[in-house]
């Protein structure tokens, strides 16, 4: 169909003829270069084409797979933790340290898109709705995606550009309706009128204590305060004079 995949493996895989296995095969590689990402960390990469075969026992149910492994391995690691390693196979071509670097920027999102699809199943609860039809269950999560991802673009966006207009994320409407609800941002330290300081109020709707000490505020606590705010303004608009008919 078309389809094709990146994945990290987590036990080693028979290569070549059968006789050693990936490990053995990439020790052997020397390393094709050096790439900074966003674990601020330097990475080391080697990558290769290798036959992969299948299990001892189910090699004769399915064929040996021609793929490339990507092996990167973290130097200058901190004290107190060990070194991030990612053995990564893909079935898609590495022709040079360029597409491998793709690669690995590409598993690196693997994070945020599992806290989307966190933010999918438990905050919008997408799989405890039963739509009759695949239309409405098409459109329904289309709805849901919307949602799913203003939830995690807040919280991301707090934390990379906290000194930002608030109007960058949130309407004017939304904006006077934090400053009715929550009078400033408690102790967390966010200048007034930025960003930062109106998702503050915005996640202290959800829960969020906002002390001194206390992380950026999360998905939880963003989904809980923006899905009462939206309740919140949806009841100011039908308070408005003529919004309601007779």
């Amino acid at each position: 169909m078309g389809a094709h995949f990146l994945v990290r493996a987590c036990v080693d895989r028979l290569a070549g003829d059968g006789g050693h296995t990936i490990a053995t095969e990439m020790e052997e590689t020397s390393v094709k270069g050096l790439h900074y990402i966003d674990v601020r960390n330097d990475k080391g990469e080697k990558f290769k084409r290798i036959a992969d075969l299948p299990p001892i026992g189910k090699q004769k149910r399915y064929p040996a797979l021609d793929l490339t492994i990507i092996h990167a391995t973290e130097r200058g690691t901190p004290k107190g933790r060990k070194p991030i390693e990612w053995k990564l196979i893909t079935d898609l071509a590495v022709r040079g340290r360029s597409e491998a670097i793709e690669k690995i920027n590409w598993y690196a999102m693997r994070w945020k898109i599992e806290v989307f699809h966190k933010i999918l199943k438990s905050g919008c609860k997408a799989e405890d709705s039963k739509p009759r039809t695949a239309e409405r269950l098409a459109n329904l999560m289309a709805v849901f995606c919307i949602l799913s991802w203003r939830v995690l673009w807040l919280t991301m966006l707090n934390r990379i550009a906290p000194d930002e207009s608030p109007k960058l994320a949130l309407t004017d409407t939304e904006i006077a309706l934090l400053d009715r609800l929550i009078s400033g941002a408690s102790h967390r330290r966010c200048r007034p009128g930025t960003l930062a300081f109106y998702l503050t109020k915005l996640a202290r709707l959800g829960g969020y204590l906002a002390r001194a000490g206390d992380p950026p505020p999360g998905n939880v606590v963003i989904w809980r305060g923006l899905s009462r705010l939206t309740d919140i303004e949806l009841g100011a608009e039908i308070a408005t004079p003529g919004n309601v008919g007779n």
